[in-house]
């Protein structure tokens, strides 16, 4: 794990309210995990020194190393992939590559796990959630891992979606793993609509947590989209997994796994406001926001928002009942619980967190706040002195 503290001048820049719509999109699949990119390795601070913030909000993660355990590329934000577009056939691999909790132009980074199992799809750039994949009730996918590039077994298990025995993708039942250098197409059928979930189901236990997990989504019949949607990951890390796999000398045994880092969608706070890198749920008053949110990781965690009371409309693929349905402002998630929920944007115009109501996952190293934290942010907020600031500490400069 390397971390670096840092510190940033009180300059608070200007951040343009159309400069973030373009970035964030204001259809109905304005999901923030589209189609965006992150610095390369080579556009980061030569010195490492990133841009931190001064006084009360300074976070000191220790000095670090100078230099990094490994010279991967950087992951990308999770992309969605419309597997109508792309003719119901997609081809994913597994590529070493380094992640950015907090990137260097944030408050308290960098913050990054020197190495990640990042999936890969088609001509898509590696991230750390995978792709997300989306597809119709009733179509056929053909996804076809092709583990060229990487020097260990790997499989691909989708929850819920219809599947033939052998494309389960659990070799502890099958008996079967595809090997460095091997291939193999799983059929994966959309015939339980809802919000799924996928990931390695080799050696699962360090597999998952080196970041090789993803959401699969099956779009109802006659489905109807929201005036915003989004995806969100919930996920907590122990570092000393991902130094060891970089070779440094760290030691890990998953029977003492200890999280100290937390992040949706692969983001730390405060890089998960950023509007390229993270997953701020950017809105206009009296639209239908749609949140579908998976906990990808291996502790509970409590999904809460501010000022917004939601409800609960999917759970694991499977629609609750209108009688059923009760406002609520916090949703706790078991490992591998998805639970898709809606609520009106009819706030006062202003920026309100979403979190882990886990308060310790609220921190990153133990430095309070970061983690797992995010923000509901209404459009006419965003000329505010403070989303400019958010923005700055963000890393995001327009």
């Amino acid at each position: 794990m390397t971390q670096k503290s840092s510190s940033r001048s009180n300059a608070t820049p200007t951040i343009g309210r159309r400069t973030v719509l373009s970035l964030a999109g204001v259809g109905a699949l304005g999901s923030l995990a589209g189609c965006l990119s992150v610095l390369s390795a080579d556009e980061s601070d030569s010195d490492g020194s990133g841009n931190g913030s001064d006084g009360d909000h300074d976070h000191d993660h220790g000095d670090g190393d100078d230099e990094p355990l490994t010279d991967h590329a950087y992951t990308a934000p999770p992309q969605i992939v419309d597997l109508a577009e792309r003719n119901h056939r997609s081809t994913l691999r597994v590529v070493p590559a380094r992640h950015q909790l907090v990137t260097d132009e944030a408050m308290g980074g960098p913050v990054e796990l020197p190495e990640v199992w990042a999936w890969q799809a088609d001509d898509l750039e590696p991230s750390v959630p995978g792709p997300i994949y989306r597809m119709n009730e009733g179509e056929t996918f053909e996804l076809t891992f092709d583990n060229s590039e990487h020097d260990r077994p790997h499989t691909v298990h989708a929850h819920a979606v219809g599947k033939s025995w052998g494309d389960d993708g659990a070799p502890v039942s099958t008996r079967t793993e595809v090997g460095a250098g091997e291939r193999h197409t799983y059929e994966l059928v959309g015939d339980v609509p809802g919000t799924h979930f996928y990931h390695c189901h080799y050696q699962t236990h360090t597999h998952l947590d080196m970041g090789m997990y993803g959401i699969l989504r099956v779009d109802p019949e006659g489905y109807e989209a929201p005036d915003r949607e989004y995806f969100l990951t919930m996920r907590e890390w122990d570092g000393d997994l991902h130094e060891m796999n970089a070779g440094g000398d760290a030691e890990y045994n998953a029977a003492d796994r200890d999280p100290k880092f937390y992040t949706i969608n692969g983001r730390s706070a405060p890089t998960a406001f950023h509007p390229e890198l993270g997953t701020p749920l950017i809105v206009s008053e009296g639209e239908t926001v749609r949140i579908h949110v998976v906990n990808a990781g291996y502790e509970n965690h409590a999904f809460h928002t501010h000022g917004h009371r939601f409800t609960v409309v999917e759970k694991d693929g499977s629609p609750i009942p209108e009688a059923a349905r009760y406002e609520e402002d916090v949703v706790g998630l078991a490992p591998a619980e998805r639970v898709t929920l809606e609520f009106e944007a009819g706030a006062d115009s202003g920026i309100y967190p979403v979190h882990c109501h886990r308060v310790d996952h609220v921190t990153t190293d133990g430095a309070y706040p970061g983690g797992m934290a995010t923000a509901i942010v209404y459009e006419g907020a965003m000329e505010t002195d403070e989303f400019a600031e958010i923005m700055a500490d963000a890393g995001y400069e327009g």
